[in-house]
């Protein structure tokens, strides 16, 4: 007898705590094809989750053609035109940058040995392409991230041979901000001082100002786990979005410094309807509002609010940014997840069930 009550104990905790205890990273529980929670997001137009690209945050035609051409051919000369194409500046050419570097890293992870050739034979025939130099150094430093092995001898000497070719790169584009973008990666790993950093963060903003890709980058190495704390995350990310200019993505940072410090296990029910998240999100919602329509950013910020606004169980407004960026998955969160595409895939059936649950349907669906 005295089992079956403790069996019954038991169950009742699991009752209470179970639905408040999510976890930061795929914390959202898994919804079995077939259950009454799982609708469908077929009927909305939705991709499947095999056809998600998980090589950009957002649609850019011109980068998936040239991806094509050289993964297809092994030619670089493609993806270096458009690189020289692309404004120095613009936060396109960072995303560009990451894309090629991302595509030779995982050629080279299923054919180790052999994939990733063109990026190697780039390099070696045109020595003194700064677009080859800088994807050459985001290369190396996914590697070293994507290896799993932080803070090993391995690990710093992949970030340090980066870190060379950032310079090379700089060299090879005095105006250019990416080599100073990509080594705030490398910052990260090798745990540079504030006043390395600060050196480092002057030379970017002395060339573009308000690039969000390198405010993002900037918050990591802010972030806690690493050298900073809360507090100096939340300044950082607060003194951005002051100062952002008029329709500047830059309002949204503090969601992405609120993103970064979420507690692993969140055992306080109503947490995400908190004042700290709340005021994030509303934030980033009015960036999105704001924002140019043709902003590169803001895919990667509607990414992220995705998440939050599941969390928040305020569905409409989660499918209304699904409704914007579904097809792609490069973005944060979901790029934290072993498998991106079933990560987003879960939290996308979710906001379908919710939205359906209150009332939407396909034929209600926010534009």
């Amino acid at each position: 007898m005295e089992i079956l009550w403790f069996l019954l104990a038991l169950c009742m905790l699991a009752a209470v705590v179970g639905p408040i205890m999510l976890r930061r990273r795929g914390g959202i529980r898994q919804v079995a094809p077939g259950s009454p929670d799982a609708a469908d997001p077929d009927a909305y137009g939705f991709a499947r989750q095999e056809e998600l690209d998980v090589r950009m945050p957002g649609p850019d035609q011109d980068l998936i053609d040239v991806l094509d051409v050289v993964q297809g051919t092994q030619n670089w000369r493609a993806a270096s035109q458009l690189l020289a194409a692309t404004p120095k500046e613009s936060e396109t050419r960072w995303q560009r940058v990451q894309a090629f570097a991302g595509a030779a890293s995982l050629e080279l992870a299923g054919r180790p040995g052999e994939g990733g050739a063109w990026l190697r034979n780039w390099r070696a025939e045109a020595p003194k392409d700064a677009g080859a130099a800088a994807v050459h150094a985001e290369f190396l430093v996914q590697q070293a991230w994507r290896t799993g092995t932080v803070g090993t001898d391995d690990f710093r000497v992949i970030l340090e041979e980066a870190r060379t070719v950032c310079g090379d790169a700089a060299l090879l584009a005095p105006g250019d901000p990416i080599p100073y973008v990509v080594e705030l990666a490398v910052a990260r790993g090798l745990g540079y001082s504030p006043e390395q950093f600060d050196q480092l963060w002057a030379k970017i903003i002395d060339r573009a100002p308000a690039h969000m890709g390198a405010h993002i980058a900037a918050l990591h190495f802010w972030c806690e786990k690493w050298h900073g704390s809360r507090e100096e995350a939340e300044r950082f990310a607060t003194a951005a979005a002051a100062r952002a200019p008029q329709g500047s993505l830059l309002a949204a940072l503090p969601l992405f410094a609120v993103y970064e410090h979420l507690p692993e296990v969140v055992l306080v029910q109503g947490f995400y309807q908190g004042a700290v998240v709340t005021k994030a999100v509303e934030g980033a919602l009015f960036a999105v509002h704001a924002a140019r329509r043709d902003d590169p950013m803001l895919a990667h910020v509607r990414h992220l609010l995705v998440l939050f606004l599941v969390r928040m169980e305020r569905w409409a407004e989660a499918v209304h940014q699904l409704v914007h960026i579904d097809g792609h998955v490069g973005a944060l969160p979901w790029t934290q997840n072993p498998d991106p595409a079933a990560e987003y895939t879960v939290y996308r059936a979710l906001a379908v069930a919710g939205y359906e649950a209150n009332g939407g349907s396909p034929a209600t669906l926010p534009h």
